[in-house]
């Protein structure tokens, strides 16, 4: 309590607004609920804010994105990722996330000046020739400018808003005690493992922050995709870039949202929306690297319908272990083999308790419901969501490190069906899934495979006499120790320890009042309300120390 205290209080401003909105929202009742034992909760105490009957009228889930969005980006953000688990949310709550922007007023130009003067070492405009002071476009991190170079190439400056890394590692910290907390407050939402959601949330959001490691995420996907004429990535100019800003090329292309200005170009949309799948998904499963948010913001269309892709600070990483998972699942998929996807399920699940008969009942069910369905009809996000719901239903959870998969699948769906309404992610993840597959299988992957197993088992058989001496070793010295993780016993030990401290405080409060009523026999010295001022004193403890232990008495009996 006391290290939550202290690590809190700096954000103390932030959490009082946090509360506040909450209560407003109709939510006072789940920061009690959390913050029993903690800083967070007694903040709803400070907020004499009172909820609108109009407001109390509206669904939970309603209210919840209104609080989402009033809480600002970090906020938003995270809920933007939450809309897609549907492990966690049922339904109406995923669609209610899905409607959350990340929108904010531009920032004048004079309030960016410090920054950018800080980032280049003088004045921009000694820097950039024809330096647009309106921006173009912008979002919660940073927004964007138009300039030229010196030589009169024309580029575009992204420039991160001020004081917003304080604002957002606020955001961020109290994020991470909300996460402790729900764990030990909620213990039902253990396997969702929130401390693990939030902490990949908080990696990405604060790579998002350095514009400058955006800068080399672009220019990685650039070297991935340098044999492919159809996708282009911005170019960096390394000299002006920096943490808090990004200078790269100027695209000229047509923005993604407007169709009509593609259609009247003479561009192939369904083209474009087969180029566009591919490249995110050879990111995905071929490259392990993968743009996290291509959404029609994010895209350029460009002369012979080939793409742009920008804004790339939202990466995702997937281990090659895990590609393998994602390729098994998804033939699983297509083969229809029950049996090979409950086993990657229950390999995702990890150490959850698993009635293994329902969830293959329950798969079997979920397959033949897409048995016989037009592929055109078949939509990838709702096959995912109706996945996911039967892992929400059989107490399992998606891990962590596939959330940001998840979203940017669902979102490039979301591109293509709007490129072209008969657009099938899964007729594109085919023939990924079949190349890892046989590449899984090629002599060179086996021979690969092989040698790092005959490796590990060389190495285990030549450590285990050293192995061994060790511990025959540790336990001549007496230092041979052995861990047993008894919850039970722990839970006792809790108990006997918080029954010790009450009985000290007892016999303190017994010894305080014995000697105050010695000292109240003495006369002579200082006296309060003409008694002696000591013993005065004493029998005030005394009483004080008995409320206190009255209270952890009530309250360990309540527990």
């Amino acid at each position: 309590m006391i290290r939550e205290t202290i690590s809190v209080m700096r954000d103390l401003g932030r959490l009082r607004a946090i509360a506040g909105i909450l209560m407003r929202y109709g939510w006072g009742d789940v920061a009690k609920k959390l913050g029993k034992k903690s800083l967070i909760g007694r903040a709803g105490n400070w907020i004499n804010s009172e909820v609108s009957r109009e407001v109390l009228q509206l669904p939970s889930e309603v209210r919840a994105r209104m609080a989402i969005q009033e809480l600002g980006p970090t906020f938003v953000k995270l809920g933007q990722v939450l809309a897609t688990r549907p492990d966690i949310f049922p339904p109406n709550w995923i669609a209610e996330f899905s409607k959350l922007q990340d929108q904010v007023p531009a920032v004048p130009f004079e309030e960016l000046l410090p920054e950018l003067e800080h980032a280049l070492g003088k004045s921009p405009f000694e820097v950039f020739k024809d330096l647009q002071t309106e921006p173009i476009a912008g979002a919660s991190i940073a927004q964007v400018h138009l300039a030229k170079l010196q030589d009169g190439t024309p580029v575009v400056l992204k420039i991160r808003r001020p004081n917003v890394r304080d604002s957002i590692e606020a955001d961020l910290r109290l994020l991470s005690h909300l996460g402790r907390l729900i764990e030990s407050e909620i213990p039902e939402a253990k396997r969702f493992q929130p401390g693990k959601i939030i902490g990949q949330f908080s990696k990405s959001l604060r790579r998002e922050l350095d514009l400058a490691l955006e800068g080399r995420n672009t220019e990685r996907f650039g070297r991935n995709f340098a044999d492919d004429p159809n996708i282009e990535f911005a170019r960096i100019y390394w000299d002006h870039t920096s943490e808090g800003l990004l200078v790269m090329s100027y695209i000229d292309g047509i923005p993604g949202n407007d169709l009509e200005a593609a259609e009247k170009a003479g561009l192939d949309l369904r083209l474009m929306g087969e180029r566009g799948a591919n490249a995110v998904l050879k990111m995905v499963l071929i490259d392990g690297f993968f743009h996290a948010d291509p959404h029609p913001g994010n895209v350029f269309y460009l002369p012979g319908s080939r793409l742009a892709i920008i804004d790339c600070g939202m990466v995702g990483r997937i281990s090659f272990d895990r590609r393998g998972e994602i390729a098994d699942m998804l033939a699983a998929l297509v083969s229809r083999d029950v049996d090979k996807l409950r086993d990657i399920l229950i390999i995702w699940a990890e150490n959850a308790s698993i009635d293994e008969s329902k969830l293959s009942a329950d798969i079997d069910e979920f397959i033949c419901n897409y048995d016989n369905a037009p592929l055109k009809q078949v939509r990838f996000s709702a096959l995912l969501n109706d996945l996911t719901t039967i892992m929400r239903e059989n107490h399992l959870a998606v891990p962590p490190d596939l959330t940001m998969l998840f979203k940017a699948l669902i979102t490039l769906e979301g591109l293509g069906r709007q490129l072209d309404p008969e657009f099938q992610i899964i007729r594109h993840l085919t023939p990924f899934v079949k190349k890892i597959i046989i590449d899984r299988y090629m002599p060179g992957a086996l021979f690969k495979r092989g040698r790092r197993g005959l490796e590990n088992l060389v190495s285990a058989v030549t450590g285990l006499p050293g192995d061994v001496s060790q511990v025959l070793r540790e336990a001549a010295r007496g230092r041979l120790t052995i861990n047993l993780d008894l919850k039970r016993l722990d839970h006792f030990g809790h108990q006997l320890d918080h029954s010790t401290n009450r009985l000290t405080m007892a016999l303190i409060t017994a010894a305080l009042i014995v000697g105050s009523s010695i000292v109240m026999t003495v006369q002579g010295g200082p006296t309060i309300f003409g008694l002696p001022a000591f013993g005065f004193l004493g029998f005030f403890l005394a009483f004080i120390i008995g409320i206190m232990l009255m209270i952890s008495v009530w309250r360990a009996g309540r527990d």
